[in-house]
């Protein structure tokens, strides 16, 4: 499910740069496409820039060229994902219209679709298509379709745009982090995203997204103030420990840590089974696994607390497994230890081909 970036310029390419800008990590990945596939040439996680609110139009350039220098693209095409602190998706239900009405009807009457007040906001729009063929009654009010609408507001973007110009770079398309593991799912497992009911969880660094598929369509999206940054703050403040060694022993931990960190992460394991409750009693179906990506998600730990707490099989996935590598000897001993905390970037990617 392909919900249109906020801003596209695209046209079909041979290589890409996707960069997802995490809070945390920014993460980068750099795709050739072969003739039925994709090829992972390289990757980059380095440190974001720290800033209290929002980044500054040049800071964010010099963290843009710091990334280009280590990547070395052959194009200056890039696709950008932006984090739910700068962004939202909503579902709304919206009479058929052209796409362009649409966004109008939304940047004017914007509370009435999604029961927030989104001023100054650039929206885009997917549209559901129906189970089955919708009629319009002559003198009846025209039915009226399910719509994911994402948007992030216009000052954001025109800053984010300015930076990567500045970068030497072109704004191919921005996109939402959120939707990056549902498309690289579909990828990597095309039969898990297309004929099972699956919660993708995507556990950041202050945020964590689950969004439930049903075969291949998009039910609920959902964004929990839990990350893990609070999952350290907690292990740090819990042990008597600095936030840094608390970091360290977070995914490989002794068998001490184990009893701090389960209280921590219940909190999180009952916010997202009440989101599967919801949709389960919504849809009368039952969610069957739930596959993690993101930083936390290599804990094994971690992944046998949230099961207990969720019900279902709880398991990494790597959105890897249907690409070629054609990594540097190093990057390739590194990839399948840290494939999930590139699931945003590598989703990003894959629709911009």
């Amino acid at each position: 499910m392909t919900i249109p970036p906020l801003l596209t310029k695209a046209k079909k390419r041979h290589q890409i740069l996707a960069i997802d800008l995490g809070s945390r990590a920014t993460k980068a990945v750099l795709l050739d496409r072969m003739q039925d596939s994709f090829s992972l040439a390289r990757y980059a996680i380095t440190d974001a820039p720290t800033y209290e609110k929002g980044i500054p139009q040049g800071l964010l350039t010099e963290h843009l060229r710091g990334i280009v220098d280590v990547m070395s693209p052959k194009t200056k095409q890039v696709t950008l994902a932006v984090g739910s602190e700068d962004s939202v998706l909503r579902s709304t239900e919206m009479p058929l219209l052209p796409l362009g009405d649409m966004r109008q009807m939304l940047k004017f009457n914007a509370k009435s679709y999604l029961q927030q007040d989104l001023r100054d906001y650039v929206f885009d729009c997917y549209i559901v298509p129906p189970s089955s063929k919708v009629a319009h009654e002559p003198g009846k009010a025209a039915p009226k379709y399910k719509v994911w609408v994402g948007g992030a507001r216009r000052e954001w973007l025109a800053n984010l745009e300015g930076a990567v110009k500045a970068a030497g770079l072109v704004a191919d398309q921005v996109t939402l982090s959120v939707l990056g593991p549902i498309n690289a799912l579909e990828l990597a497992q095309p039969e898990t995203f297309a004929k099972e009911v699956v919660a993708v969880v995507d556990l950041g660094f202050r945020t964590t997204t689950i969004s439930i598929l049903n075969c291949g369509d998009l039910c609920l999206n959902r964004t929990v103030e839990i990350g893990g940054d609070k999952l350290t703050a907690g292990l740090s403040e819990a042990m008597g420990i600095s936030y840094a060694e608390a970091e360290g022993i977070k995914i490989g931990m002794p068998k001490e840590v184990e009893t701090h960190l389960q209280p921590l992460i219940s909190p999180l394991g009952r916010e997202l089974r009440a989101s599967m409750d919801f949709f389960e009693h919504q849809c009368e179906r039952t969610v069957g696994k739930a596959l993690l990506s993101g930083g936390a998600a290599r804990s094994e730990f971690i992944l046998q607390l949230l099961q207990a707490e969720l019900g279902v099989v709880c398991q990494p996935w790597a959105p890897t497994a249907a690409m070629h590598l054609s990594l540097s000897p190093q990057q390739m001993t590194e990839i399948e230890q840290i494939s999930g905390q590139l699931a945003v970037a590598l989703g990003a990617a894959t629709i911009s081909f």
